[in-house]
C-alpha cells in the first residue's frame, strides 16, 4: 500500500510539472507566445511575470524607454480595465548565444495588429532559474523604404513643433 501511495505521489508530481520543450528555441517561442496571449487578455500578473525584474521596454514613441516598474505603471491601468493589446506573430527568428553559454537569446518577430497593421518586436531573453525571461522588448513600426522620407519628414515636423 505504501509503495502504491509513493508511486501515485511521484506520478502526480511528474504530471503537474510542465514539460520542457525539445529545444531552447521552442521554450523561448513559448514564452513570447505567452507574452502576447497575456497582453491580449489584459492579464497583467501573467504578462509581467515573463519579464526579468530589471527588464526594459522600448515602445514605439521615442520617449517610451521604460524600466519594468515604469512600464507596469503605464500598462496596469489599462489591464485593470480589461484593455490589453493584441499582436499576432507572423514570423519569428530566435538566436541563442554561443554554445559555451546558451543562457542569452535575442529575437525579432513580425507581428500583425488590428490597430497598427504590421509591427516588429525585437528583444533579448535570459535563462533564469525560473526559465526564460524577457530582459528587453522593443516594439517598432517597420516603414517601407518607399515611404520612409515622407514618414520621417512628418516625424521631424512633429518634433520641431513640440520643442
Amino acid at each position: 500500500m505504501r509503495t502504491l501511495a509513493l508511486t501515485l505521489t511521484l506520478l502526480m508530481t511528474v504530471v503537474a510539472q510542465p514539460a520542457r520543450a525539445a529545444t531552447p528555441e521552442q521554450d523561448i517561442a513559448a514564452v513570447l507566445d505567452a507574452l502576447h496571449v497575456a497582453a491580449a487578455k489584459a492579464d497583467g500578473p501573467a504578462y509581467f511575470a515573463l519579464y526579468t525584474p530589471d527588464a526594459t521596454y522600448l515602445g514605439t514613441d521615442a520617449a517610451e524607454r521604460w524600466s519594468l516598474d515604469e512600464f507596469k505603471g503605464y500598462a496596469m491601468p489599462y489591464f485593470s480595465k480589461g484593455q490589453g493589446w493584441t499582436y499576432v506573430p507572423r514570423e519569428r527568428h530566435i538566436t541563442l548565444a554561443p554554445v559555451d553559454c546558451r543562457c542569452v537569446a535575442w529575437f525579432d518577430e513580425l507581428l500583425d495588429s488590428k490597430s497598427y497593421g504590421t509591427s516588429r518586436g525585437t528583444g533579448t531573453l535570459v535563462l533564469t532559474p525560473d526559465g526564460w525571461k524577457v530582459s528587453q522588448y522593443a516594439l517598432t513600426f517597420p516603414i517601407p523604404n518607399d515611404l520612409a522620407k515622407d514618414i520621417t519628414a512628418k516625424i521631424k515636423a512633429f518634433e520641431a513643433k513640440a520643442k
